[in-house]
């Protein structure tokens, strides 16, 4: 077989997988539904639960999915090196961001006043 055909035979695999796995998750949805009345909530909750995990390792064995786990992993990796602030410097920018954003309102409400005024009073002529 040429590598352009094991290509495609992969291909295909890969979306049965992944057809297999949205076919497990609408049978856990439907389970859910349909047992409405024979089995308990939470005995019902844990069927659905498990049809999502038994989808995710479905999925998982595929190539998008071997590609989603390994772009987790680096994305986990990469959070891990963010040097995040501390308490006292989230405090001091969320009080900076609420006096901007205070500045703001007034400015912009005595705009629209000086522009009410210049139109109505002066423009206009109403009273």
């Amino acid at each position: 077989m040429s590598n352009n055909n094991v290509q495609t035979v992969t291909s295909m695999v890969d979306r049965l997988k992944l057809l297999l796995s949205v076919a497990i998750i609408v049978a856990g949805i439907v389970a859910f539904s349909m047992l409405e009345n024979e089995i308990a909530a939470p005995v019902r909750v844990a069927i659905f639960i498990v049809s999502l995990i038994v989808a995710a390792g479905v999925a998982a064995i595929s190539e998008p999915g071997k590609r989603f786990i390994g772009f987790a992993q680096e994305s986990y990796y990469e959070v891990r090196k963010v040097i995040w602030p501390t308490r006292k410097e989230t405090v001091q920018m969320t009080g900076i961001v609420f006096a901007f954003v205070a500045v703001m309102g007034i400015f912009l409400w005595l705009l629209d006043k000086s522009l009410e005024w210049v139109l109505y009073s002066i423009v206009l002529n109403w009273k």
